[in-house]
């Protein structure tokens, strides 16, 4: 894989670093610092003509994640790179996907032509807030899918409930139904639904349970866990007399944990926060919550086949194959 560069930015390095490593190649070096005033500096140290370059960078906030990304893809697009290919293990601005509102922005589509414009040929991305955002971007989008790593995780750890039948996949809402399925069938364990009225972008309140979940484990399966406002309310809910949950696991691929979400995760009844390393995870929640109430669990592996298949031009289906990411 001598044309294989792999450029890591700044807002997750650690994953970056693990995905070289699975891959077995060496991260080509890049300088990236700041002026004076603030401004990115940006400075691919290698030549990458010709070559297949893939550009690591999550764009949680702040906005200069997003801005480090569409820098580096310029920089190496004009350095005369064969393809480029943003892999953006979190996608930022994924939440304002549609015009539900007098005059808002559609942030979702402007970040997804900017990232295009800067640049790349092709986007590779994690569990996105909806689906159809690949149609957003005008270039190749593969969007990879965290739950083969956390169901291979939850056979490990608790294999003889699943076998059982004492776990129960919960979905935080009605709209969270198909992400959902996915883990429940794998897993061969039943869903439930937590119908809430959400007041405020940040602020839901869970009204019912619709499913059995007494006596059970119940996972809720989540996209991103934020202020934590809906896996509290949803974990006190279940874990209530009415519904009786035993235990309440919480599974998200990207833990944003923005204030006050290790307050509510500490005062919940969520036993445990189980999420994936898109995001480094914050100073505080590192602190105080592990290993207490949260597992990181490692999508490195995923990445690295992504990024390996679309090399060497072979399909990704089997990211979606049980037990086979781990044996590219």
């Amino acid at each position: 894989m001598n044309d294989l560069k792999i450029l890591i930015g700044r807002s997750n390095p650690e994953l970056g670093y693990r995905i070289c490593e699975s891959l077995g190649v060496e991260p080509t070096q890049i300088l990236l610092d700041n002026f004076a005033d603030g401004e990115i500096r940006v400075q691919i140290l290698e030549n990458v003509r010709g070559k297949d370059v893939f550009v690591i960078e999550s764009t949680y906030p702040p906005a200069d994640n997003i801005m480090e990304l569409l820098l580096i893809l310029d920089a190496a697009k004009r350095a005369s790179a064969r393809r480029v290919t943003a892999v953006i293990p979190y996608f930022g601005y994924a939440r304002q996907e549609r015009k539900d509102k007098p005059r808002v922005p559609i942030s979702t589509k402007l970040v997804a032509n900017l990232i295009v414009s800067a640049g790349a040929d092709r986007v590779l991305t994690m569990d996105l807030h909806s689906p159809a955002i690949q149609g957003f971007f005008d270039v190749p989008t593969d969007h990879l899918i965290s739950d083969l790593v956390f169901e291979e995780h939850l056979a490990m750890t608790m294999w003889d409930e699943v076998r059982e039948g004492n776990v129960v996949v919960v979905s935080p809402d009605i709209g969270g139904v198909r992400r959902v399925d996915f883990l429940a069938t794998e897993l061969g364990a039943s869903i439930a639904i937590i119908h809430k009225k959400r007041e405020d972008a940040n602020k839901a309140r869970a009204l019912t349970v619709v499913g059995d979940v007494r006596d059970k484990i119940a996972i809720i399966r989540d996209d991103i866990v934020d202020t934590a406002g809906t896996v509290k309310e949803a974990s006190d809910l279940l874990k209530s007399p009415q519904y009786g949950a035993k235990a309440v696991y919480v599974l998200a691929t990207h833990p944003l944990l923005s204030p006050p979400a290790v307050e509510r995760i500490e005062n919940s009844q969520i036993d445990k926060l189980i999420v994936t390393d898109t995001i480094p995870l914050k100073e505080e929640a590192g602190q105080r919550l592990v290993p207490h109430k949260v597992n990181v669990l490692s999508v490195a592996q995923v990445f690295a086949t992504a990024i390996k298949c679309i090399h060497e031009e072979r399909s990704l289906s089997v990211l979606f194959q049980k037990g086979q990411i781990f044996k590219f």
